[in-house]
């Protein structure tokens, strides 16, 4: 029986179990966001499934007093997709960081993108890897120095805004951890949108690769002026250098994959199997 919350508060969506970052670790700051923008959602618990895959990040479901998967790494995309399509009735969310997303899940990342699932997917980028103290990940700058790259990065740095708008993807948002607020509300407008939901969120990592200052410096509201259906715009901003540009980059409404195969389903006729093979006959 689905609970139904009266006025939630963000304390009614966190568990017993106290998160074990570091000290400063900004993904605080996200799961701050979460607590509010699903308390703004009026969300029930036992229907609402936060998933992720390894890594700091990862540890998400553990403080969520939701249903959650913990999944292994790279694979939250997966059983986040394959959830909403069983359960077209819950609010399914995808969180992860950078490796988890752009490096050995980066292959889910297109296809999700391409189906348009109806899924919120939050990744919590500190272009670094922490979990593995500090190698380089496909979000660090070119030239970073690190303990797996003492030369500097040879490779160019990802852009996950970027590559989510030449993906088609319906919803694509960034945020900061350090202007939880905002990001709640970016959250809150991920999941009412129908469709897949990508927020990259700037959330930096105090131990390994400390990127505050740097960060409260670039960060910079999309204007009130931003033609958010406009694709290009949206390129043009996400390719800025010097800026990293806060908010709604593009939206677009269109059929989702989970609403498309249950109308099937409904509207099919019993199958045939025997009409269905001779055309192989």
């Amino acid at each position: 029986m689905t609970q139904t919350l009266i006025n939630p508060t963000p304390k009614d969506y966190k568990s017993e179990v106290k998160p074990t970052w570091c000290p400063g670790c900004g993904d605080f700051g996200v799961l701050n966001a979460a607590f509010r923008g699903l308390a703004e959602l009026k969300l029930p618990t036992d229907q609402t499934v936060v998933v992720s895959g390894i890594g700091c990040s990862s540890r998400f479901p553990h403080f969520m007093k939701t249903f959650g998967f913990h999944s292994v790494h790279g694979r939250a995309l997966p059983v986040a997709q394959g959830l909403k399509m069983a359960r077209p009735d819950l609010t399914v969310l995808a969180v992860g960081g950078d490796g988890d997303f752009f490096s050995i899940g980066a292959g889910h990342l297109i296809h999700a993108a391409l189906r348009n699932i109806d899924i919120t997917v939050v990744v919590m980028d500190n272009e670094i890897y922490g979990l593995t103290k500090g190698q380089t990940s496909p979000t660090s700058p070119h030239g970073h120095v690190t303990k797996s790259t003492p030369y500097g990065l040879l490779a160019s740095q990802f852009n996950p805004i970027a590559t989510a708008l030449s993906l088609n993807v319906s919803f694509v948002a960034r945020g900061y951890s350090a202007k939880p607020k905002d990001l709640a509300l970016l959250i809150k407008q991920g999941v009412e949108h129908k469709g897949f939901s990508f927020i990259h969120v700037l959330s930096p990592c105090p131990t390994f690769y400390h990127t505050f200052d740097a960060w409260d410096a670039a960060v910079t509201p999309i204007s009130s002026t931003h033609d958010m259906h406009n694709k290009a715009e949206a390129i043009t901003l996400a390719m800025e250098k010097e800026k990293q540009y806060t908010g709604i980059f593009y939206q677009e409404d269109r059929t989702t994959m989970d609403q498309a195969a249950h109308q099937i389903v409904q509207e099919s006729q019993p199958f045939d199997v025997t009409n269905y093979m001779k055309r192989y006959v």
